[in-house]
């Protein structure tokens, strides 16, 4: 049975993407992600239903360790899918709440950017780190 950690095989060109595609949403999302872990379990309490404090912490955890492990490719796939769950409860969350997918001109709430990061990190899932990552240096390939 094939590890699951372990990098799938890919050309050069396509490691290179994989590399441009988990640096750029990672430390996007380590930066999103920092004001919440400074404030762990109460980061949502000026919104109207509050998750649970542990749900707090999770998705802070998940977007800030989260995204330190997806930019450097550290255990990728556990990183992507941290990133995929708290990203699709995030789009989830403003697609019900009745924002727009795009925010207007005001620059209010929207679900764009948690579904565009939860694409981003479905298609790191899915296709792995790439070669240029530490779990790519772990797993060499003879």
């Amino acid at each position: 049975m094939a590890n699951p950690l372990a990098p799938k095989s890919q050309s050069a060109a396509s490691s290179l993407g994989l590399l441009i595609l988990r640096v750029t949403v990672g430390v996007a999302m380590c930066i999103h992600g920092y004001p919440k872990v400074e404030n762990l379990t109460d980061w949502m309490s000026a919104m109207p239903n509050p998750a649970p404090g542990y749900l707090q912490a999770a998705a802070a955890l998940s977007e800030f360790g989260g995204g330190i492990a997806l930019a450097a490719g550290l255990l990728t796939p556990l990183a992507a899918l941290g990133i995929a769950c708290t990203m699709g409860y995030a789009a989830y969350f403003h697609f019900t709440s009745g924002h727009p997918h795009i925010a207007g001109s005001t620059g209010g709430p929207s679900y764009e950017l948690a579904l565009a990061y939860f694409a981003a990190a479905i298609c790191v899932l899915f296709c792995g780190p790439g070669k240029a990552s530490i779990d790519g240096m772990m797993w060499k390939r003879s």
